[in-house]
């Protein structure tokens, strides 16, 4: 079974099992998806580069790292099954369209976003 799928259904039915269909607006996902992103986010906050390195070992921090990791994929694997979108059609669709606006010949090891480069006319 298609790993996606298989993590989606399992979501679903937790969320089913527990009646929280009706609280799993595309408002109310988005904004947790956001809240998780941004709880991820602030673990960074403050934090040197050998801090962070430090954090990506094994232990409390990587564990609560995975647990926010965790939160922000069960927000996306919600939204996309409460509302019909196929995350592997999204993302490689996405990735057409970045191969397009991030040329690799023009981007490779640069980290310019796409209106900062040199088109060819």
């Amino acid at each position: 079974m298609d790993t996606i799928k298989y993590l989606t259904e399992e979501v679903q039915r937790f969320c089913e099992d527990r009646d929280w269909d009706q609280f799993h607006g595309p408002k109310d996902l988005a904004i947790g998806l956001s809240t998780e992103s941004n709880e991820l986010l602030d673990l960074f906050r403050f934090k040197s580069e050998d801090q962070m390195r430090e954090m990506m070992r094994p232990g409390a921090s990587r564990e609560h790292i995975s647990e926010e990791l965790a939160d922000v994929f069960f927000f996306l694997l919600r939204f996309s099954q409460m509302y019909g979108f196929d995350l592997k059609d999204c993302l490689m669709d996405k990735l057409d369209k970045n191969a397009e606006k991030y040329p690799e010949d023009q981007v490779r090891g640069k980290n310019l976003k796409y209106t900062e480069l040199v088109r060819e006319r």
